[in-house]
């Protein structure tokens, strides 16, 4: 396939007139929460509203009351919340709240309901939805491990409460008339993990006209980048996504020390907000690297391909990703990529060819492979190349035609 044809962006036609369809999206948490199902399904929400569609989303409020708003092109249903102790994500209380979603089912008569989850909103507006006759689709983003480093389990117990959240995901959705998930092997892990309906793979997708090769708006080279996230001029690994546990962000940590001390010339650019922000912090001072570890905080979305722009390589230690979207966007900008050999990151580092996998844990390793793109121009312009390559093939129009086409079958499926 030609450079071209990799870098074509997919054309769809806006739905109109009898192809318009009124979808209902459940999800419990949705932005300004910032995880990758929130960034998803605002995505998708968006996406199938520039594209015709009646779109509205139910979750949670942002600020504790019920509202009703209207936001490029979206109904907002949110509903009463509370501020979860450990995270800044909110939740519902599940008292009444799947009549409270029926409700709101009855006043939208969506065509399809399509929930981003099995947890309070997901559950409550499945059953709601099975009540009143309305088509359900179904995306699994659930991974133990994002949800163990909040709740205080002992070490002993992590393995079987992770059992009963994977069994009771599977159950909930099996109430779903469609499933989908990412990849193909996070598609594989929930077949495994006791789901035994079909699962479809569906990529979250990436917008490649936000995300490309040394585009960031207008400023569109590496130096004028880093100079407005006030970055030295420096060779910069970068992370962008929450700063938590299961993220492993101390591996990069430790990594960028041990170039440091054979004298590699490196800095660590961390993009995102999260509770292990100051243990990182305090870690880069052990090791003497408090000055080649930067907290960039949180970026606006908008601001994202400058962070991307200004890296030379990006880097997901991460252990519990059932795609990773801030990988995909890495790629479409055409860097090399060192990530974990954890879970679905294998779906898209191709070892050796758009960057390396390294065992998660093995900090030696993860440092050999920084060293050798960092001081190899040629291999990382080789890599990046193949990055975008893969990216391409994640086009997020294309994902949103796909949902498109699940929606309609089923909604024909229901009128019969």
């Amino acid at each position: 396939m030609s450079l071209l044809a990799l870098d074509t962006v997919l054309d769809f036609p806006a739905a109109t007139g009898a192809d318009r369809m009124r979808v209902l999206i459940a999800t419990d948490t949705f932005m300004p929460d910032v995880n990758g199902a929130a960034y998803f399904t605002y995505r998708l929400a968006a996406g199938l509203a520039e594209r015709g569609h009646d779109v509205h989303v139910v979750c949670p409020s942002e600020h504790g009351s019920s509202t009703v708003d209207y936001r490029d092109g979206i109904t907002l249903h949110r509903l009463r919340s509370r501020r979860l102790p450990t995270q800044q994500m909110r939740f519902t209380v599940p008292i009444g709240l799947t009549d409270t979603v029926a409700d709101v089912i009855d006043r939208v008569d969506p065509d399809v309901v399509h929930a981003q989850g099995h947890f309070m909103i997901g559950r409550a507006t499945i059953r709601a939805a099975r009540r009143a006759g309305v088509p359900v689709v179904a995306t699994n983003h659930f991974m133990p491990d994002n949800l163990m480093h909040h709740v205080k389990i002992p070490d002993r117990l992590r393995e079987r409460v992770a059992a009963l959240g994977w069994r009771d995901a599977a159950r909930v959705f099996s109430r779903a008339d469609h499933v989908t998930t990412p990849t193909e092997i996070a598609a594989r892990l929930f077949a495994d993990k006791g789901f035994t309906g079909h699962v479809e793979a569906v990529s979250c997708g990436i917008d490649l006209h936000r995300f490309s090769p040394g585009d960031a708006g207008r400023y569109t080279d590496r130096r004028s980048a880093r100079r407005r996230l006030c970055l030295p001029d420096r060779p910069t690994v970068a992370f962008v996504g929450r700063l938590d546990e299961e993220k492993r962000l101390h591996e990069a940590v430790e990594a960028v020390a041990a170039l440091r001390r054979s004298h590699v010339d490196v800095q660590l650019a961390l993009t995102g907000t999260g509770p292990c922000r100051d243990a990182l912090a305090e870690r880069a001072a052990e090791l003497g690297v408090a000055e080649d570890v930067r907290f960039l905080g949180f970026v606006p979305d908008a601001d994202l391909p400058l962070v991307y722009t200004a890296a030379d390589v990006f880097v997901m230690p991460g252990v519990a990703e059932l795609q990773s979207i801030a990988t995909l966007e890495a790629m479409a900008s055409g860097l090399p990529i060192v990530a974990a050999d954890a879970v679905a990151l294998p779906h898209l580092v191709r070892d050796g060819d758009n960057g390396f996998l390294y065992r998660p844990g093995d900090v030696t390793e993860l440092t050999g492979h920084l060293r050798a793109l960092l001081g190899d121009d040629l291999a990382r312009r080789r890599m990046g190349h193949h990055s975008r390559s893969i990216a391409a093939g994640h086009d997020h129009q294309r994902s949103l035609a796909r949902f498109e086409e699940i929606y309609a079958a089923l909604a024909v499926r229901a009128t019969r």
